[in-house]
């Protein structure tokens, strides 16, 4: 019997080593294939990075500071094979600040390289901020453009909590301490505060589309109540620059000395490309199996640990129905 015990033994000790080779086995396996992909589609011999080109940049979504797109815009700026650059903006806006930090790393493009922008569906908000980054605007005749304004928005959800009979007592420094927040009406000193720290990035907005657009200010105000264009409306308020596609912008690029015969080569983000996708759904798969998780909990990690993207703060985006467009 003892013998008996202590080859059972050994068998599972057996099995525990080839179990945690075999995982580091995969794990090599999965680096030696993202080395592989990254040299067959990110690489810049292969991509066409190294060649003079015309480098696109999509712009799409809702708007956030986004170090990984600032970054490929510094790639591009710096890249002495981009000759030229389409930024092809698709975005209903987001926050303020994102779009400040895009339009600014845009704009550093802007010196170094001839930039234009061609509207898709939707140039809105933070979305139109980004495009008068750039030199020169293209839009389709029915892309919507403009939504010049920033908003701030809460829930006040104090009368449900009355109705089920909860109350949130608050200890603070002072008045305005945290407000406005979700469980009390906002005072009139709390939408006050609001008020002027919205006019002021109001101011700044305004003030940046009447540098770029080289309009006067009363030009500009009346622009600026948050309305919609389409791209024909645009084009005569002087919001866009010229109707089309991106034949337009690839015309407009050759004004400014850049060959129209070179290949236009888009500039994408490595981490959202399929194959990581995959490679990343396989991985938490496996992750749910070890932790003894059934295979369908691979959904809830992937919700736990995937990419949010929460509107804090001041917000400069355009809404249909009292929903962000593109909101699920």
């Amino acid at each position: 019997m003892a013998n008996t015990a202590d080859a059972i033994i050994d068998r599972r000790r057996l099995r525990r080593k080839l179990t945690f080779w075999r995982v580091i086995a995969l794990l090599i396996a999965a680096i030696a294939l993202i080395g592989l992909y990254g040299f067959f589609s990110g690489s810049d011999g292969l991509s066409g990075k190294t060649v003079p080109h015309i480098a696109k940049v999509r712009i799409e979504g809702t708007i956030f500071e986004n170090d990984e797109l600032i970054k490929r815009l510094e790639g591009v700026a710096d890249s002495d094979a981009v000759k030229g650059v389409i930024l092809s903006v698709d975005s209903p806006g987001g926050t303020t600040a994102g779009g400040e930090a895009i339009y600014e790393a845009v704009r550093k493009v802007a010196v170094k390289k001839p930039v234009v922008t061609q509207v898709g569906t939707l140039a809105a908000s933070a979305g139109y901020m980004i495009a008068s980054a750039s030199d020169h605007i293209v839009a389709r005749q029915s892309s919507i453009v403009g939504s010049i304004g920033v908003l701030f928005q809460y829930p006040d959800i104090s009368e449900l909590l009355t109705k089920i009979g909860v109350k949130v007592e608050t200890i603070k420094s002072s008045p305005l301490k945290a407000e406005p927040n979700f469980f009390n009406p906002a005072s009139d000193e709390a939408k006050a505060m609001i008020h002027r720290m919205i006019m002021d990035s109001y101011d700044w907005f305004v003030g940046l589309v009447q540098e770029r657009r080289h309009f006067t200010r009363e030009q500009t105000l009346a622009l600026a109540d948050g309305s919609v264009f389409t791209g024909r409306q645009a084009l005569a308020n002087k919001l866009i620059d010229e109707l089309g596609g991106e034949d337009k912008a690839i015309a407009w690029l050759k004004t400014k000395g850049v060959d129209d015969k070179l290949k236009v080569v888009e500039w994408k983000p490595v981490q959202k490309s399929t194959f990581n996708s995959l490679l990343s759904q396989s991985a938490l798969k496996m992750l749910a199996e070890y932790l003894g998780i059934p295979q369908e909990g691979a959904g809830l990690l992937r919700d736990l640990t995937g990419e949010r993207i929460f509107l804090d703060g001041l917000v400069s985006v355009w809404h249909v129905d009292g929903r962000p467009v593109g909101a699920q």
